[in-house]
């Protein structure tokens, strides 16, 4: 095969530089919004299933959430981002508080 191309048969940290990578991948938080029909319980729950935190990680979001309106729970491409919101979205109400309806809210915004 004359017109084979040369790869490299691994790839190394100089073949890939992550942060020019990242200016030419924007970055978009997933944000989780505030609300009474959820308990810390159910936040925690979903952020580690969803997210994979930890307990402690996923407690200090709560807190954060409950506290100030709204959490960054996960930062990435804007696909992967607007996927996580969706599976927030479909989450479901939260089986302790019988007022709970629904999951909690979400948004993606650009990460600055």
């Amino acid at each position: 095969m004359a017109n084979q191309a040369s790869y490299p048969a691994t790839i190394t940290k100089e073949d890939v530089d992550s942060e020019a990578l990242s200016e030419r991948i924007p970055r978009y938080h997933v944000i989780l919004l505030d609300d009474n029909d959820h308990t810390y319980e159910y936040v925690v729950e979903m952020l580690t299933k969803l997210f994979l935190h930890s307990r402690t990680v996923a407690w200090g979001m709560a807190r954060e959430v409950d506290s100030q309106g709204r959490s960054v729970v996960y930062t990435t491409n804007r696909e992967q981002a607007e996927f996580k919101r969706s599976q927030i979205h479909d989450y479901g109400a939260d089986w302790r508080l019988p007022r709970s309806k629904g999951a909690m809210s979400a948004l993606v915004e650009p990460a600055e």
